[in-house]
């Protein structure tokens, strides 16, 4: 059975923006936050453990608000999730999105913020980009002090393979991949960045 086409631009509101989704990964966090803002109209979702991660690099909850809405996971049935409804979003994004994220979005779980805005987004036919950080066998990312290597396992691996192939969705292995799918939903929404993104 195909799926439903992805919802066309006049199905949300004019205003309607970006639900960016933060999770508790370091890994190109900075360069991740620095795309988002260099779009129109974002509003961030954080997990509970991107509010951990978040001051760690430099970006406390303040801070974020003087740039972004900020929602955060402080409700059960993740309230803020409704929006995706009434057409106040049009794209939803998780960049970066930790291997705990990538595996519960694969397996269709929805128990955190930015699973459950995935989640509803899939089956409101809304288009999501998902930015995996356990993509190549070996990784090196910036710890809050060091630099470090790291070695995803065989499932991780698997997630992000099982993960690409769902409807409504773009899976991006890397920064330039992320930026390429966000150029290209900017182009579908005729939309442009806000300033250079190169």
């Amino acid at each position: 059975m195909t799926p439903t086409p992805a919802r066309e631009l006049a199905d949300f509101k004019p205003d309607a923006r970006f639900a960016w989704c933060v999770t508790g990964s370091g890994h190109l966090l900075e360069e991740s936050i620095a795309l988002a803002l260099q779009l129109p109209r974002v509003d961030l979702f954080l997990s509970a453990a991107a509010e951990e991660v978040l001051p760690l690099y430099g970006w406390p909850i303040d801070k974020l608000r003087e740039k972004f809405r900020v929602l955060r996971d402080n409700s059960a049935s993740g309230v803020p999730v409704g929006m995706l409804y009434h057409g106040v979003y049009h794209t939803v994004v998780i960049a970066p999105a930790t291997s705990n994220t990538v595996a519960k979005c694969a397996y269709g779980i929805s128990d955190t913020l930015p699973t459950n805005m995935y989640a509803q987004a899939g089956k409101q036919c809304i288009p999501g980009i998902v930015f995996a950080c356990d993509t190549e066998p070996t990784v090196i990312t910036a710890s809050p002090d060091e630099w470090v290597e790291l070695r995803p396992r065989t499932i991780e691996l698997d997630n992000v393979e099982r993960l690409s192939h769902f409807e409504y969705t773009t899976l991006a292995r890397s920064l330039d991949e992320l930026k390429a799918a966000l150029d290209q939903r900017l182009s579908t929404l005729d939309l442009a960045w806000t300033t250079s993104s190169s």
